[in-house]
């Protein structure tokens, strides 16, 4: 008879330990962040080669019921005087950075605190960062996503598709994004043929772009873009954006005007007006000189017969002046 094995004991099972509440909220907080970040990550990779179909903004402009206009416009087709106004007037150092100036910044702390015109620190990286991805205002809680953002697209995007995506997705006028899209709207025509007014112009309406215009401005707006288009040269002069052409064919800055033909002015045939020979035909024309004195030449007589008949008045400048008169009436 077969002996039955005695019932296995079952073992003793510690029973789980709850995690405490401050745990388990440390736990979703940095589930939350890591998924943040990998999503965050995929989204910037997404753009880099895929154009932002839309932005917080444009979807508050189509909910309000005023729309939103774009046109996407590769940065080679834009005109180089649009790229450089921005520069010019947004961040000068935008080649030279890593998406922060921190000069900036703080000079742009201390006016602000001192009372001065209200005035941004944020770069070219970081306004991408916030119309792509983020939204419109202020607070710590956005800036803190902006400077993520502007880190990643940094590092991910590089100097020229950062640019693009800017110069395509700003806002340019109510319901209007994009350069190609503004110059479409107020000069009639597309951003890859734009003369310096009209870039520096759409430059100095890019802070603001619900309260200025780019036709006919006054007060501020307009000596803000005067300045905007004499500084275009500066930008050109220095190379200063010339990171945002690496690698591409950057567009042919505008050909001079052509010369007028000069125009035949009157009395070019005679002697006169034809232009002196040069100096050493004229030097060989001379006659070689000589070491013998030259002979003094005496001053002309002049003739009798030629001098006219003194007049009365000379005659009475010559009199003497008389012992009636006295001599400082004489004339």
């Amino acid at each position: 008879m077969a002996r039955r094995s005695a019932p296995a004991i079952p073992r003793y099972k510690r029973p789980a330990r709850k995690r405490s509440w401050p745990a388990r909220i440390f736990l979703l907080l940095l589930k939350l962040v890591l998924a943040f970040v990998l999503l965050s990550l995929l989204w910037v990779l997404a753009y880099r080669f895929v154009n932002p179909p839309i932005t917080a903004t444009m979807m508050s402009d189509v909910l309000a019921g005023r729309g939103a206009t774009r046109e996407w416009m590769a940065i080679e087709r834009i005109d180089r005087d649009m790229v450089r106004a921005a520069i010019a007037a947004e961040d000068s150092k935008f080649c030279r950075h890593d998406g922060f100036d921190l000069e900036a910044i703080e000079d742009a702390m201390q006016s602000n605190a001192s009372g001065g015109r209200i005035r941004g620190g944020s770069t070219i990286s970081q306004q991408t960062a916030k119309n792509a991805f983020l939204w419109q205002g202020g607070g710590y809680f956005r800036k803190g996503l902006e400077a993520w953002f502007t880190l990643l697209i940094e590092q991910l995007w590089g100097k020229q598709r950062i640019m693009e995506v800017y110069l395509n997705v700003a806002e340019t006028g109510i319901g209007t994004y994009g350069v190609n899209a503004g110059s479409q709207r107020y000069y009639g025509h597309d951003a890859s043929a734009m003369t310096r007014q009209e870039a520096a112009r759409i430059a100095a309406i890019l802070p603001l772009p619900k309260k200025r215009g780019a036709v006919a401005p006054k007060g501020f707006t307009r000596r803000y873009g005067n300045s905007i288009a004499a500084r275009i040269g500066v930008v050109a002069r220095d190379g200063l954006d010339a990171c945002v052409y690496q690698g591409i064919t950057a567009p042919r800055d505008k050909a001079p005007p052509p010369s007028r033909t000069p125009r035949t002015l009157p009395g070019e045939e005679y002697e006169s007006a034809r232009p002196l020979p040069p100096v050493e035909e004229v030097v060989k024309e001379l006659p070689p000189a000589t070491n013998e004195p030259l002979e003094p030449v005496a001053a002309p007589v002049p003739d009798e017969e030629t001098q006219p008949e003194p007049t009365a008045v000379d005659q009475q400048a010559v009199e003497p002046a008389t012992a009636e008169e006295p001599a400082s009436n004489a004339l």
